[in-house]
């Protein structure tokens, strides 16, 4: 906070002073200034003393103390005050503006710099392209208006010679949009003449100096600025700036902020032209005007893009138009032919100074901007326009720029003074009356229509005939002699100059520069240039001699246009000001020449400024506004009070805070005497913030969370309803369509199950199981029962096979017994029909279950043929050759605990036994059917038997029996292309042999 600063600096703000008196106030600027404390408050106003040094007090750190803090949190600094006006323009979405206003060589234009540095820092968090984008160009153009517009003059080092007034715009998010410059009085004249000591504009030493040589020589220029008559006279005049760095930095900036290379190179190609122009000399033969040497006009001609001929017509002869309409050729005489050519060198420069400055515009304006998509577009402007100038000698150019000076310091006195006064009064605030200077009086000495100064000088340069500035003297005189703040040499018959009383005194040469005549010849020459930038600049030169009737404006009345235009600008915003104070003439860091102060503070009304904010009050409000601000710090005004008046709730929280012995209540708005209240309301207003932020989260949370609550119950009860629907729907398609299987053929093996929803997936599946069940059970209703034991085998070898063998006799009638089939073993079969029977006696069995001839493999890959008698106690070897089949083993059939098959076309079968010594043999086929497969014959026989009698399970691999506590399984081996040859007899019994493993 300011306060924190010690009594060791004096008083950080102007209005702690013990006593109000000139002596104090001089003091206490001059004891921080020698302690390094070159910021002072008076309120919000911002004094500031220029420090003639590098001073470490704008870095990031010192920004991020500043930012968003309030004004008096800090000790003063330009920060404190750009940061004021940020936050207005963003809180209240009101235009602001800070008014830069000092003498020339104050310092205003830094002030200006860091201003701008500071809100291009606290803009723009996000990083978007197109908002640091403006920002760079807002940044970039200070240093290509500085390089055009500023000079070196014997009181400053980078004196500004125009002013400037830049709208910043911002969008409702507070960041920078885009933005506008205006231009105020270029201060051409030092184009062509400067004064001693003093040099032209930098951008002239920065070609000449900072320019490569291959550009110069394009431009037939040379590096030495003593070559050149218009830079001769600054040439040897040291200066801080570095030309060759500057122009190198100019030429970025130009580039960053949009301009093509033809631009750049049309910029430099008319100031070459201007120190072209200033070289060039003219003679007289004693009939006519010449030029001397044609180089120089051919040079031009090159640079203009414009005809040599045009360009010698022009600086030799004046076309003019008669009363009657006939046009005439005037040949200038050498003193019209060197004034023509001063003011074409002046008038380029102007034009091409606010060709730049439109270019830039055109770059920063805000287009297509739409405040109903966008918000509203708020605004800060920023002035950094010349200071006043008391010279030995002071030109037209002096009179403007004090008239500027005046005219704003009017505006100063309206916002700050007369303003306060009368706002106290209307709202019925008692307080101590402050008089002041009302310099209106000066701005009216200067402005007033028919009597004042400007319009003195206006009539005598309409005027026909010779009339000189001694003339128009006179006549100001003869107007002017009563008015008690205008004095001459004839009215008061002295000379008087600055002596410390703020007089000025102007010279000759006021009518020429008032006129700021320029011969029509030159406008006609540049519009017809094939320079496209050159045509830009000059439209006026369309007209032809005959068209040109009326007189332009003088340069008095556009720049005093201008500053109203300016002054009504300001006027509607809330102003911030800086006021800047140079310490000394000599630009030393610890010289304070008391006297030059005393006098700056008292033309810029400083000590008028302490005594109306020492009266009054720092901070007033309607009740209105102050209360939507501050009455969540107040448990009686939150969120809404119920009393009679926005008065009464406002004295509620002053008096909650105890801050009623520090305001003043007016008819409709609240006076806060000191910041410290403020400040102390904003900070509980900050803390309460969160607070009130997480509480509107939370309604609005809840109020979300209950609609998406009403929601998903309607929802769920439309899927409610819907799944209800789906299911009775599938009801009703299953019934439609089944509806008629007892009567069709197939009985509904056709008929295409309707998709059904997913809550019935289960149930379905259970339907479909069931209706297979039905189905197959009318289909196994109508089978004899002679064929049921064929139809149980046929479904056991499906089962146990799962499809893995493609052919498995499924097709054809299953005899089981084929020994002792006649048909399939003519010349055996009585023979094995016996042999079955004595072994049925012996060994009791009840049933065959297989027959047939076989080729037995055994351990050494020996073939042998065999028949195979499978029954339901035992497994027989049987010896066919002569016919009477000899039993060679006989195995018991729960002694089998596996059987194996391939997936391919051929009867290997695998039976494996518990004792580990399993048979491999291949099934012969029927001699009828010799593309009979039995394989699935004898798997279907043999599961079907244990299927009935014993406990089965089925898994991946096929048929698993559980028999007297031993696993029986059947697999179906799956490598493809399987033969005979791939089993062989291994350690454990016959196991399949894949190639290659």
């Amino acid at each position: 906070m300011a306060e924190l600063e010690g009594l060791e600096f004096g008083k950080s703000d102007f209005v702690l002073l013990d006593e109000v008196t000139m002596e104090q106030f001089m003091e206490n600027l001059k004891l921080r200034f020698e302690k390094g404390r070159i910021y002072t408050f008076i309120g919000e106003v911002v004094v500031s003393v220029n420090p003639y040094r590098e001073m470490d007090i704008y870095g990031k750190e010192t920004i991020d103390a500043y930012r968003g803090r309030e004004l008096y949190e800090n000790p003063p600094h330009l920060y404190a005050v750009s940061d004021a006006a940020y936050k207005a323009m963003k809180r209240r979405a009101k235009d602001t503006c800070i008014v830069i206003s000092g003498e020339s060589g104050a310092g205003k234009t830094e002030a200006s710099k860091y201003i701008m540095q500071y809100i291009a820092a606290i803009t723009n968090p996000t990083q978007r392209a197109e908002v640091e984008s403006v920002k760079n160009v807002l940044l970039k153009s200070n240093c290509v208006l500085e390089a055009f517009g500023n000079a070196k003059t014997n009181r400053n080092d980078n004196s500004s010679r125009f002013g400037k007034y830049m709208d910043i715009n911002f969008n409702f998010n507070g960041d920078p949009t885009g933005g506008h410059i205006n231009n105020y009085l270029l201060e051409k004249s030092r184009v062509v003449h400067q004064q001693d000591g003093e040099r032209n504009f930098h951008s002239f030493y920065q070609l000449l100096r900072g320019g490569s040589n291959e550009m110069l020589e394009s431009f037939h220029l040379q590096s030495d600025p003593a070559v050149y008559t218009y830079t001769r006279e600054g040439a040897a005049i040291t200066t801080t700036n570095n030309d060759r760095t500057s122009h190198k930095a100019v030429m970025s900036a130009l580039n960053v902020i949009g301009f093509s290379e033809e631009e750049i190179n049309s910029i430099y190609q008319i100031l070459a032209t201007i120190l072209l122009l200033g070289n060039m000399q003219f003679e007289c033969d004693g009939e006519s005007v010449q030029i001397v040497g044609l180089e120089a006009v051919n040079h031009i001609s090159e640079l203009t893009a414009t005809d040599p001929e045009s360009v010698s017509k022009s600086l030799l002869y004046r076309t003019v138009a008669t009363g009657g309409g006939e046009v005439i050729e005037k040949g200038h005489s050498e003193q019209d032919a060197c004034f023509g050519r001063d003011a074409f060198a002046k008038a380029l420069y102007e034009r091409l100074f606010g060709w730049i400055v439109s270019r830039i515009n055109t770059v920063i304006e805000v287009k297509d901007y739409n405040p109903m998509l966008h918000g509203k577009n708020t605004v800060i402007g920023v002035l950094d326009i010349y200071g006043f100038e008391i010279f030995d000698n002071n030109s037209f150019e002096q009179f403007c720029i004090n008239y500027c000076n005046e005219k704003l310091q009017q505006l100063f006195i309206e916002l700050i003074l007369r303003q306060e006064q009368g706002e106290y009064q209307r709202e019925g605030i008692t307080w101590q009356h402050i008089d002041y200077f009302n310099n209106q009086i000066i701005v009216d000495l200067v402005e007033q229509p028919h009597k004042g100064i400007i319009s003195i000088l206006d009539e005598a340069c309409l005027t026909v005939g010779n009339v000189t500035d001694t003339v128009c003297l006179d006549s100001m005189d003869t107007k002017l002699a009563q008015h008690p703040h205008y004095t001459s040499r004839k009215v008061r018959q002295t000379d008087r100059k600055y002596g410390g009383e703020g007089d000025v005194t102007f010279m000759e040469g006021f009518l020429d520069k008032n006129k700021d005549m320029l011969f029509q010849d030159f406008k006609r020459l540049m519009y017809n240039s094939a320079n496209p930038v050159l045509k830009e600049m000059w439209p006026d030169g369309h007209l032809s001699i005959t068209e040109v009737t009326k007189r332009p404006l003088t340069a008095a009345t556009l720049f005093k246009n201008s500053i109203v235009a300016l002054v009504d600008k300001l006027a509607c915003k809330e102003p911030y000001y800086v006021r800047c104070i140079k310490p000394n003439e000599m630009k030393s860091p610890v010289l304070f020449d008391d006297a030059r102060c005393q006098h700056q503070v008292a033309y810029l009304g400083l000590m008028e400024n302490v005594m109306v904010r020492r009266a009054g009050f720092a901070y007033r409000q309607p009740y209105s506004r102050f209360l939507q601000r501050y009455k969540m710090t107040c448990e009686y005004t939150w969120p809404q009070h119920l009393m009679a008046s926005d008065r009464e709730a406002v004295e509620t929280i002053v008096t909650q805070h105890g801050f009623q012995d520090d305001v003043a209540y007016g008819h409709t708005k609240l006076f806060v005497r000191t910041p410290r209240s403020l400040f102390t309301l904003e900070q509980e207003r900050a803390a309460l913030i969160p607070i009130l932020v997480l509480f509107l989260q939370k309604v609005w949370r809840g109020a979300l969370a209950r609609m998406r609550c009403r929601r998903m119950r309607a929802i769920y009860a439309i899927m409610g309803c819907y799944k209800r629907y789906k299911v009775k729907a599938h009801f009703w398609e299953v019934e439609r369509r089944f509806a008629n299987v007892r009567t069709m053929a197939d009985y509904g093996k056709s008929v295409d199950w309707p998709t059904p929803p997913a809550a019935l997936s289960q149930f379905h599946n259970i339907t479909v199981m069931l209706h297979h069940r039905w189905w197959a059970r009318q289909i196994v209703k109508n089978i004899p029962p002679s064929d049921m034991p064929e139809v149980r085998s046929k479904v056991a070898a499906l089962t146990a096979l799962s499809g893995e063998r493609k052919d498995w006799g499924v097709s054809r009638p299953w005899e089981r017994d084929y020994l002792a089939n006649v048909r399939d073993c003519p010349q055996t079969s009585s023979s094995f029909t016996r042999v079955s029977k004595e072994l049925r006696n012996k060994d009791e069995y009840s049933q065959v279950l297989f027959s047939g001839f076989c080729r037995k493999v055994n351990r050494f890959n020996k073939s042998t043929d065999r028949g195979l008698l499978v029954t339901d106690k035992y497994v027989y070897k049987l010896e066919p050759k002569k016919q009477n089949f000899l039993v060679l083993k006989r195995l018991p059939l729960d002694g089998f605990t596996g059987l194996s098959v391939t997936s391919g076309v051929d009867q290997m079968v695998v039976l494996h036994t518990s004792s580990q010594d399993d048979v491999l043999l291949c099934l012969q086929r029927g001699a009828l059917c010799p593309n009979q497969d039995r394989v699935g014959e004898l798997v279907g026989a043999m599961v079907d038997h244990f299927t009935r009698s014993l406990p089965v399970k089925v898994c991946r691999s096929g048929v698993q029996l559980h028999m007297r506590g031993k696993l029986k399984s059947v697999s179906v081996e799956t490598k493809p292309g399987q033969t005979s040859a791939d089993f062989k007899k291994s350690r454990d019994g016959f196991t399949l042999f894949v190639p290659g493993n």
